[in-house]
């Protein structure tokens, strides 16, 4: 046996988002630290390695015994190692993810027409022996945007009995997500998500999808904040 599950939902903005592009090339008065973007149409993007990380520090932090002595990633809990792959399992060989994530691209540019994509914000570091300012600009994706997630679980028949419990921890995920933050300067009130409208699709798989997606249903109860 071996098929797949789509998992599909939407990404909110709820607060400005930072996911840092490339800045090799700075003209003079350009932004100091862009978000990372779509090269075909400038829009930004969601990298998957971005949520996948974020998904399982979160999720490895609620596993792990002492959370001031984290463990590396191939010493993580079985489940997190089973969902995100490890380079080195318990047997000593590499742990094949079950878990794909793609990069999300903004699903309502149409609607922000009026207001963009994206912010310039403009911050300042403050010396504190002689009070001067250090301003920087730190370009953000503004409230509203939407970003379209797709996320691929592979089904084998190894995998077929820990299926549900798979999606409850990728659902736990998606809820420690909504109250922590993705990207960076989230201590400073950037980078806060909320996901909505799960919606699965079956390739040969033979699940019981009405089952599975139900796990994702109270997701979005657990969102911080609104726009």
């Amino acid at each position: 046996m071996y098929g797949k599950v789509i998992i599909d939902c939407t990404l909110l903005v709820r607060t400005g988002l930072h996911i840092g592009g490339s800045s090799v090339f700075s003209a003079i008065g350009a932004v100091d630290s862009p978000v990372v973007s779509n090269p075909n149409d400038g829009n930004p993007i969601v990298p998957g390695s971005s949520l996948k990380g974020k998904l399982r520090t979160l999720l490895a932090r609620s596993y792990a015994k002492d959370i001031r002595n984290m463990p590396d990633c191939n010493n993580d809990d079985a489940v997190i190692i089973r969902l995100f792959g490890a380079s080195k399992s318990t047997d000593g060989k590499p742990a094949t993810a079950r878990l794909q994530f793609a990069d999300a691209f903004v699903c309502n540019e149409d609607e922000m027409k009026s207001i963009g994509l994206t912010e310039v914000k403009f911050e300042n570091t403050i010396n504190r022996k002689d009070c001067t300012a250090k301003p920087r600009q730190i370009e953000r994706v503004v409230p509203g945007v939407r970003f379209a997630v797709r996320i691929v679980y592979d089904v084998t028949a190894d995998t077929e009995a820990e299926v549900l419990e798979d999606m409850q921890v990728l659902a736990k995920g998606f809820k420690l997500l909504q109250m922590d933050y993705l990207g960076g300067h989230g201590t400073r009130g950037s980078g806060r998500v909320s996901f909505e409208n799960f919606k699965m699709k079956d390739f040969e798989s033979g699940l019981d999808l009405e089952k599975l997606c139900a796990v994702f249903k109270d997701v979005e109860n657990y969102e911080v904040l609104s726009v």
